[in-house]
């Protein structure tokens, strides 16, 4: 779907704005966020003509780009920083539990998260967070749909491999000597 108006950019901008605007939140340091988004918007009507029929995973993979470059420049830190204590609403997982046991479950999951190498981080943010289909997320990332579907299986177990760490072992199984 080659854009050849800026009308037609003006719609996608508009269709597509606030999910880039939600992607580079959750992994740009704060500062960043704005110029990160301005560069994906410039650099896609740069190529307007190029822009596939759905832009989503291409504007994310762009974004995506323009993060990492960005975090070279300013630190050489991790590829990506999501930030999970930010997340809010009521978690319907926790069900009637009290607030002091959510709040233990979100530390060690919080923990157990940056534990985890940023492309882990990565990958898992685009299946959770993004809600991206394997194969718009390994456009994302650039690689074929199997190596993503891969480094996702992967990185699922090395989370729950951190949690099941953090796993206090119940008084009965402890043996003493």
């Amino acid at each position: 779907m080659p854009i050849h108006t800026e009308a037609q950019f003006t719609e996608v901008y508009r269709a597509h704005y606030e999910d880039v605007l939600r992607f580079v939140r959750r992994r740009a340091h704060p500062m960043n966020v704005d110029d990160i988004v301005g560069e994906t918007f410039l650099a896609a009507w740069r190529r307007r003509s190029e822009l596939p029929a759905e832009p989503r995973p291409w504007l994310f993979g762009t974004a995506r780009r323009a993060m990492l470059n960005a975090q070279r420049g300013m630190r050489r830190r991790s590829a990506l920083v999501v930030h999970i204590g930010q997340s809010s609403g009521p978690d319907a997982a926790y069900g009637t539990r009290d607030m002091s046991a959510q709040v233990d479950d979100r530390l060690e999951l919080g923990a157990a998260w940056q534990g985890l190498a940023p492309a882990d981080q990565e990958v898992l943010a685009l299946h959770v967070w993004e809600e991206l289909s394997a194969r718009d997320a390994a456009k994302v990332l650039g690689c074929t749909r199997a190596a993503y579907a891969m480094r996702l299986t992967r990185a699922k177990r090395r989370l729950a491999a951190r949690l099941a760490a953090k796993a206090p072992v119940p008084p009965a199984l402890v043996v003493t000597r």
